[in-house]
């Protein structure tokens, strides 16, 4: 946090300077603007971030040729300001003005278009829009590959996003394939030591997580984590997210007091790295919380999420997906307290949010009816349940692969359903279409394939 005030207090410097030495719409005061939204957007300060950027943009509509690069270059961090905002369509409409004056006034290959296409890309990632998130990213590949050398650190970060929406479509192989060309070149690109090196790696370990293979998953991590130590300062937020990534795996492990120990590392760092409101802090207090879920120490995960959710409120703004998130956290911890009406509230509230934030068919969404429906279902109202889970399963098959982990959740879901209303025959249908793609899906050993095939087992014995 010291380092980012110290470089606003330069730059705030800098730019009274400029002031007085310049005419009020010269360039430089444009770039100071611009310098100083940086600052506020590291330190997760968005509206006074966005209130720069703007500023710059209005110097530089002044001062420049309509299709100059540096406006490019505002519009572009005014999009990021809005992605990391969660405003999704607005960060669309600002990358795609960037991009426009980046084609009249760039030639055809350069990289700065490389990179508009990208921006592009990550948030049709985020709207949930795989794949024109993989068409977007791939043309701004075939750009760098023309532009840079073969083994330029940049072509790795293109395999990265690719390999990010891989990994978003539950395409695991194709998601290990891109990280690992990834660091192939950054192992040829970057010391050994490189930060970018670690990055690498926690991408694999991610994938490695999604795929339940949680021994190489933690190996991964703690490579990373080896990385940063030695490359950063003791106290640098990317330590925080390393420290909370094996706090993920020991997580999914069982191993919680492990997985205590590292998320509460990831906060000390975060809360001397980052302001108490960052984005990042409300990160690891949910993280906390969902250990003392899986405890089922309910009153402290419930403390734990709604100091996530307090802090979301200050950050962010009120319809930002992450608040949907802290909703339905909370939400679900109500449920397994069996304070089904308070739970149903605040996953309702969840659902709105994401009704307003994101597009119609986006995998949160569907996420959404399936908690409504497990609420539903601890009251026994069975025909409620089966509804939502029914929308959910709805979205998913339009939101995602055939073969997508979440859809045998919902498959299942439905299942255990009819099950439940002593429907077998239909029971046994949806449970063996959930069998079926987590043995597509998934690894041989992961757990969720031996227990969809006991619930096979379980409604056999019953007809």
């Amino acid at each position: 946090m010291g380092e980012y005030s110290e470089a606003l207090s330069w730059y705030q410097r800098s730019l009274e300077i400029r002031k007085i030495a310049l005419s009020p719409n010269h360039p430089d005061l444009a770039h100071s603007y611009n310098n100083i939204g940086s600052v506020y957007e590291n330190m997760g300060e968005y509206s006074k971030a966005l209130s720069s950027y703007e500023r710059s943009l209005e110097i530089r509509k002044i001062a420049l040729p309509p299709n100059h690069p540096d406006l490019a270059t505002s519009y572009n961090s005014i999009g990021n300001v809005y992605r990391n905002m969660g405003e999704y369509s607005k960060a669309l409409s600002s990358y795609q003005r960037s991009l426009e004056i980046r084609k009249i006034a760039l030639p055809p290959n350069h990289f700065d278009l490389a990179s508009s296409y990208g921006n592009i890309g990550n948030v049709y990632d985020k709207m949930g829009e795989y794949s024109k998130a993989l068409s977007v990213f791939e043309r701004s590949l075939e750009i760098k590959k023309i532009a840079l050398p073969p083994n330029h650190p940049h072509l790795a970060s293109s395999y990265v996003n690719i390999g990010n929406v891989y990994d978003n479509m539950g395409e695991y192989s194709k998601a290990l394939s891109s990280y690992q060309r990834s660091l192939e070149i950054r192992k040829i690109a970057l010391p050994s030591n490189h930060p970018d090196l670690a990055q690498s790696y926690n991408n694999i370990g991610m994938v490695y997580i999604n795929m339940g293979e949680y021994s190489k998953a933690l190996s991964m991590f703690e490579r990373s984590l080896e990385i940063w130590k030695i490359a950063l300062p003791s106290n640098h937020p990317n330590l925080a997210g390393s420290y909370n990534n094996i706090g993920m795996v020991y997580d999914k492990m069982g191993e919680y007091s492990k997985a205590l120990s590292s998320y509460e590392r990831s906060l000390e760092i975060r809360k001397i790295a980052l302001p108490r409101n960052h984005p990042n802090l409300a990160a690891s207090y949910n993280n906390i919380g969902g250990v003392y879920y899986n405890m089922g120490e309910y009153s402290k995960a419930l403390s734990s999420y709604q100091r996530s959710l307090e802090i979301h409120k200050i950050a962010l703004h009120p319809h930002h997906p992450d608040l949907a998130s802290g909703y339905s956290n909370i939400g679900s911890v109500y449920g397994n307290m069996g304070e089904y009406s308070k739970a149903l509230s605040m996953l309702e509230r969840s659902l709105e949010i994401r009704k307003i934030a994101l597009p119609s068919n986006h995998p949160d969404l569907a996420q959404s009816y399936n908690n409504i429906g497990m609420v539903y279902n601890n009251m026994g109202e069975y025909s409620k349940a089966l509804s939502s889970y029914e929308r959910s399963l709805e979205i998913q098959k339009l939101a995602l692969p055939s073969n997508h982990p979440n859809l045998a959740t919902s498959y299942n879901n439905i299942g255990l359903m009819y099950d439940n209303m002593g429907e077998y025959s239909k029971a046994l249908s949806f449970l063996e279409k959930a069998h079926e793609i987590d043995r597509k899906a998934l690894p041989p050993n992961h757990p969720h394939i031996a227990q969809s095939k006991r619930n096979i087992d379980i409604v056999k014995k019953k007809k």
